[in-house]
């Protein structure tokens, strides 16, 4: 049985790295209605259709079913991954729903008293409570960065493109008026980060999975 490769990949780690200075940099310079605004307030047709099928990308169910499809790659039919996806998978959103019951921070809608400025449709959910951190872009990054990480060389490219998703869904929950700036911020981070913890823990023991016997 092959192992399955798993590396670096700048394709995804470069403009994460970057995404977390650009982030850091603009919670310090604007404060929460600015950035939240700033999002929210600039929408579009399009964008009011689009949102919602992006943002399920963060969802729990979305990340199982990709995760288990990816199953169905011979070289990631193991121990070695299924463990791998199940810690990325799980844990990140067990610390976020965790972070989320000790915090208990209102979400946009909540904070702002239902503001009419906020831009929000009939269909959308109208959630107020558990703000801090963002579930979805959690699980959005801790996705997509684990995808990146198991690309064979030949298609590591496409660590930008799972970037792009990545940010694309945390972007999703400012424009559904469902976060703040500093809880996509966040989540992503928790995410992302915990994605690259879980691959290099993993390939430390690597060998255990692939006894010969």
């Amino acid at each position: 049985m092959d192992k399955p490769y798993t590396s670096y990949n700048p394709f995804f780690i470069i403009p994460f790295i970057l995404w977390i200075m650009a982030g850091g940099i603009a919670l310090s310079v604007y404060d929460k209605q600015t950035l939240f605004a700033a999002f929210n307030t600039h929408h579009s047709s399009v964008g009011d259709m689009l949102m919602e099928y992006i943002t399920f990308m963060g969802e729990g169910s979305f990340v199982t079913i990709v995760l288990l499809l990816l199953l169905g790659f011979s070289r990631l039919r193991n121990w070695w991954y299924f463990t791998a996806a199940v810690i990325a998978g799980v844990l990140p959103s067990l610390i976020t729903q965790a972070i989320k019951s000790a915090t208990r921070a209102p979400r946009p809608l909540k904070y702002f008293n239902e503001a009419p400025w906020i831009h929000t449709l009939p269909e959308w959910p109208r959630v107020m409570e558990r703000s801090f951190p963002s579930g979805h872009s959690c699980g959005a990054f801790s996705l997509f960065c684990l995808l990146s990480l198991l690309l064979p060389p030949k298609f590591r490219p496409l660590g930008l493109l799972f970037f792009v998703c990545a940010l694309a869904v945390a972007y999703s929950r400012m424009y559904l008026a469902a976060h703040f700036f500093e809880d996509i911020y966040v989540g992503s981070i928790i995410g992302g980060c915990f994605s690259m913890f879980t691959i290099a823990v993993m390939k430390r023991y690597q060998p255990a999975f692939f006894k010969k016997r």
